[in-house]
């Protein structure tokens, strides 16, 4: 269960930049607690880019909130959010310290996916190994160096309009970890025919709210995050990890308790790890 109340968007500065975040405690967060002296900064990016929501404000922006939008999903996975009386929605989890878009592009709940592809770690002789202490065995997942932050992280990405949550979480591994962006067309549709098996049975791990560092009081980050697993060391095991489209770096990283991963992906790799009951302590 993910606890959710959020840290790491409610840090001094908000994310990658020198803005600062109106700095609140834990029991300011919630919005129905009274907060009158509340004045974040109002911070929206606007590049121009074709994915990016207008200003709430502008008179041809007329979003259908917690519903469908054309092809953009403006509902939530945490429920029915609020609107407020200016017309911008509310992040559900309270308060971060800054107003406005931020540097995402939709209003309200910004939708992601994350593949979590894990595998036994194996010794000399390929037999899994076991934690000398707890006498578990060590469960591996593909991590990513984010170019933003350099922080590991779980390679996940944007859910492009009404694409179905699936084909986003193969796009990303193959974008992030395979560096199809830089391969010629039979190259991807090799390297695609030698993970589809592994992405037809997947586990829902978690779907829902993400403390990231880009959210603000009303724009913020979702995701479905799903766990593949290659049992066997077959299939990933096989493949050359080559970082690319948002990646600097991709490696196999063993699970444990103390990895320092961006947003909240650490906690979704607590659930991976107790789904495979592996060793993370």
């Amino acid at each position: 269960m993910i606890k959710m109340m959020h840290h790491k968007c409610r840090q001094e500065f908000y994310a990658s930049s020198q803005i600062k975040r109106f700095l609140i405690s834990d029991n300011l967060v919630p919005w129905s607690t009274e907060f009158r002296d509340y004045n974040p900064t109002q911070y929206t990016c606007i590049k121009g880019a074709p994915w990016e929501d207008p200003n709430v404000d502008d008179p041809i922006f007329k979003p259908k909130w917690n519903m469908m939008d054309g092809n953009i999903n403006r509902k939530s996975y945490m429920g029915i959010y609020n609107i407020d009386a200016e017309g911008y929605p509310l992040n559900p989890i309270g308060r971060t310290g800054i107003r406005g878009r931020g540097i995402l592009g939709r209003w309200g709940p910004n939708h992601a996916a994350d593949p979590i592809i894990t595998r036994w770690k194996r010794n000399h002789n390929k037999s899994i190994q076991l934690h000398e202490i707890t006498k578990k065995p060590i469960l591996q997942f593909i991590g990513i160096q984010r170019r933003d932050t350099l922080e590991w992280a779980i390679p996940g990405g944007m859910v492009d309009g009404d694409e179905k949550i699936s084909m986003t979480l193969k796009r990303e591994f193959l974008e992030e970890v395979l560096n199809t962006l830089e391969k010629t067309e039979e190259q991807i549709q090799t390297l695609k025919n030698s993970i589809n098996e592994l992405f037809l049975n997947g586990d829902k791990i978690y779907q829902g709210y993400v403390d990231d560092p880009r959210n603000t009081d009303n724009s913020w980050m979702e995701t479905c995050a799903m766990n593949f697993h290659d049992e066997d060391n077959n299939t990933v095991g096989s493949l050359n990890l080559e970082a690319g489209d948002d990646a600097v770096d991709v490696r196999w990283i063993d699970i444990k308790h103390d990895l320092n991963l961006y947003a909240s992906h650490l906690q979704f790799i607590e659930l991976v790890a107790l789904k495979h009951n592996a060793y993370w302590e």
